[in-house]
């Protein structure tokens, strides 16, 4: 699960400031080739004594000592540097291994069916039929997103991609997972629209559609915004890519923008602790990114790929050269050597351990067989991407490192690249969690509306909220359909994308999180993620497959927070298993505070779904007039942790239940009822319960619904606000056609599953005037039969105002 979406602050060694200006390859007998080090390896051995700035650079005094022991010697400077980003959190995972460890121990032999790259690589692939492979993976930017939120968001997006690309995939697509401060504080407005218009204006650039996500506003993410991004690519199973160097006398090339200042030391200083007031600015290590140079990039990768000359590829993110040759070399059967002085600079004045630790952009490290270099070389020159061969594959088991001919890194690469340390961080539960779990909607003495005008106006409430609202403010400045593969995107419950336009193949993909239900019990908040991406999948037909994830948390040094985690991964594994589709890979993303005030814990889970042809992909959102509305599932009484106690300023007790034996259920029903034609919406209950699904359903397309719930209230034993409210799992709305109603019950019965018919859609008389009734009409309205009516219109302005209202226009 490496993370290769970089965060950064300047090292105690000094900062390289990059101009941006180019520079020309550097000639032999120029400045540059004569500047000299004191730093070497032989200095390094020859000088015990000399003090190192190690917890400047991230590490711990223990950690200094270890990597003495490796070396049998003091590092120099630049091993000194390498170590510092390699054993960093972000990069290493040294807290949070031992636990990850669960998703390989919990997957069998049926969930490997599909599984063609697991973890460890730099994103999973899954077969999805016909020859065809998905790529695809999430990862956090979090800190820099807030530290600058433009760049970071954007350089995070190009970080995703470029993990895309170096499994050999083209890129078809992206999604956004972003979490922000309440939308009334005024640090929101500065980051919020940062955050995206850099994805929107990343994205738009590389010409991929953006097809959903998530956007959350809650106050615990003041400090510490969530910027999480995804993406997923294509390829044909013969064109998998890894990263390793083997090979003796292969070449090692580095190829892309050239490095320069930005993002140095950010994976083992930004990513890696807490904010904190008493911490230097870390806005120089934030990187920048130009978007056009990776879809050139883009291009020439896949060029490349196409002419079979390249024997392994690693992008540059988290930690820049420092992973991609120790990497590189670790994955591979022997070892590597390379000439420092041949990358090619922005800036001239960068130190060794400053081009080592630089995040820069838009690179890439390939290696090449000798026969092969001459055509790589071209490729890159016809695409006006300059290269650099900076060394070669080697058999001597050590990655060594010169600068102008002095060796200044001689490390075994295993050891900085895989044999990090590992800490079994103490962890307990919070001494606050059972005091929170029996502080229950009902202890609290919140009583659940049951008056016709009460339920009304908490219904308009939570249309409003600003979780809830629309979020159009936000997809309209991404691209969603550029490509023209895109079947499904926002505001349907998963994005849909085309594979093959021969066949219709196709995939779906939803991401999902809830923190208050994590922050109730993470465990089972983990497993409601992963349930509601699962059923988001499902309802557009799709049959899910694989897990990706973004493990969002506070300081690892925290044992109540480790306790979090420790839980969290659990619950995930144990789901996962339950549901039969694996953890392909993911991040990691810890040290999510500001001083001691942590987010609450926020797994986002991502679940991709396969179509045999898109063409039958199912819409949130109902269609026409007179096709009935059947409820799939049963309510109960929870409310603890919903978006309606939200509205109360509640949050206490425990979430739903997690029934995933029932999801599984209706996924089977909701897949079947979908590819047999017997449905024609299909839209998941999840947050906002039975009232949310009903309005967006009724947005989706204006198309109204007249909706009867007495019979419901009945079966289940519970009131008129509980039915709309509650957040109980396991259910769906459909809309089935007159001619198949009989059919789709016959399957629900046959499987003895709980359908209850609770309305019809309406689209109002204007539309039934036009003749089509394909769209609503300026009457059409949500209406509950012998309780109140809701105009759409009405509705549609509740929905849409909320987060212009703060922003301004998009």
């Amino acid at each position: 699960m490496t993370d290769t979406a970089a965060h950064g602050s300047t090292p105690a060694s000094g900062s390289g400031t990059d101009s941006g200006a180019t520079q020309p390859p550097q000639a032999p007998g120029s400045t540059a080739e004569t500047k000299r080090v004191k730093e070497t390896v032989e200095f390094a051995q020859a000088t015990p004594e000399v003090d190192q700035p190690y917890a400047e650079l991230g590490l711990k005094e223990n950690e200094y000592e270890r990597i003495k022991e490796i070396l049998d010697r003091r590092p120099t400077s630049a091993e000194l540097a390498m170590y510092s980003v390699m054993w960093s959190e972000h990069c290493s995972y040294k807290s949070s291994k031992v636990h990850l460890r669960k998703f390989g121990e919990q997957v069998t032999d049926e969930m490997k069916k599909h599984l063609l790259v697991g973890m460890g690589e730099n994103a999973g692939v899954v077969d999805i039929g016909d020859g065809w492979a998905v790529t695809f993976k999430v990862e956090s930017h979090n800190h820099p997103s807030f530290v600058e939120p433009y760049q970071g968001a954007a350089t995070g997006v190009g970080g995703i991609v470029r993990d895309i690309i170096s499994m050999g995939a083209r890129p078809v697509a992206v999604m956004d997972q972003l979490r922000f401060g309440a939308l009334d504080h005024p640090d929101t407005s500065r980051v919020a629209p940062g955050v995206v218009a850099g994805i929107g204006g990343y994205g738009n650039c590389l010409g991929l559609p953006n097809i959903g996500g998530e956007v959350v506003f809650d106050s615990v993410y003041q400090g510490n915004p969530l910027v999480n991004a995804l993406a997923v690519g294509v390829l044909r199973h013969e064109d998998i890519r890894l990263a390793n160097a083997s090979g003796k006398g292969n070449k090692v090339v580095l190829f892309g923008a050239r490095t320069g200042g930005d993002g140095i030391g950010g994976a083992s200083i930004l990513a890696s602790e807490s904010f904190d007031d008493s911490k230097p600015s870390k806005r120089p290590a934030v990187q920048v990114g130009d978007p056009f140079a990776e879809k050139v990039l883009i291009e020439c990768c896949l060029e490349l790929f196409g002419a079979g000359i390249v024997e392994g590829i690693q992008d540059l993110g988290a930690a820049g050269i420092s992973c991609a040759t120790s990497e590189l070399a670790s994955n591979g059967d022997g070892g590597m050597h390379i000439a420092l002085d041949d990358v090619l600079l922005r800036d001239p004045s960068l130190t060794p351990e400053e081009i080592l630790m630089s995040e820069s952009q838009e690179r890439m490290m390939a290696v090449v067989s000798p026969e092969n270099l001459d055509r790589f070389l071209q490729i890159t020159g016809k695409w006006e991407v300059e290269s650099s061969v900076l060394g070669e594959v080697t058999d001597t088991g050590r990655l060594v490192i010169e600068w102008h001919g002095d060796v200044i890194v001689d490390v075994p690469p295993r050891s900085v690249a895989h044999d990090g340390p590992v800490y079994e961080r103490p962890y307990t539960r919070p001494s606050w969690q059972d005091a929170t779990q029996a502080d229950t909607v009902a202890a609290a003495g919140l009583a659940v509306p049951e008056e016709n005008e009460a339920v009304a106006a908490d219904l308009r409430a939570l249309v409003a909220s600003p979780n809830l609202a629309a979020k159009d403010w936000v997809t309209d400045q991404y691209d969603r359909y550029v490509r023209g593969n895109t079947a499904l995107s926002q505001p349907d419950d998963a994005g849909v994308i085309r594979v093959d336009e021969e066949s219709g193949l196709g995939i779906a993909i939803s991401t999902d999180a809830n923190g208050r239900y994590c922050y109730l019990d993470p465990a089972a908040g983990a497993q409601l993620a992963l349930a509601e991406a699962y059923r988001n999948v499902a309802t557009t037909g799709a049959r899910p497959r694989a897990v990706t994830d973004c493990l969002n948390f506070g300081s690892p040094e925290d044992p109540e927070i480790m306790w979090q985690f420790a839980q969290t991964v659990e619950g995930l594994a144990a789901g996962c298993k339950e549901l039969g589709i694996p953890v392909t890979g993911g991040n990691v993303s810890l040290y999510n505070q500001t001083g001691g005030v942590a987010i609450h814990p926020t797994p986002v889970v991502g679940v991709l779904g396969v179509f045999d042809d898109v063409a039958r992909r199912t819409p949130a959102g109902w269609l026409e007039s007179g096709q009935t509305i059947y409820l799939l599932g049963t309510t109960e009484d929870e409310l603890d942790g919903s978006a309606w106690a939200g509205l109360k300023d509640h949050l206490g007790g425990r979430p739903p239940k997690v029934r995933l034996e029932t999801e599984k259920e209706l996924a089977d029903i909701l897949i079947n009822a979908s590819r047999d034609g017997m449905i024609d919406a299909a839209h998941d209950l999840s947050e906002g319960g039975l009232a949310q699904a009903l309005v967006e359903a009724c947005l989706r397309f204006g198309v109204g619904a007249r909706v009867w719930l007495d019979e419901l209230q009945e079966r289940d034993g519970i009131g008129f606000g509980t039915a709309l409210f509650s957040e109980s799992t396991a259910r769906a709305i459909v809309a089935v056609p007159r001619s198949e109603e009989v059919r789709f019950t016959d399957m629900c019965t046959a499987r003895r599953f709980p359908h209850l018919r609770i309305g019809v859609t309406d689209a109002g008389t204007a539309a039934a005037d036009g003749g089509t009734g394909t769209a609503g009409g300026a009457d059409a309205a949500l209406e509950f039969v012998d309780r109140f009516t809701l105009p759409l219109a009405e509705l549609k302005d509740l929905s849409e105002r909320t987060l212009p209202a703060t922003f301004g226009a998009a």
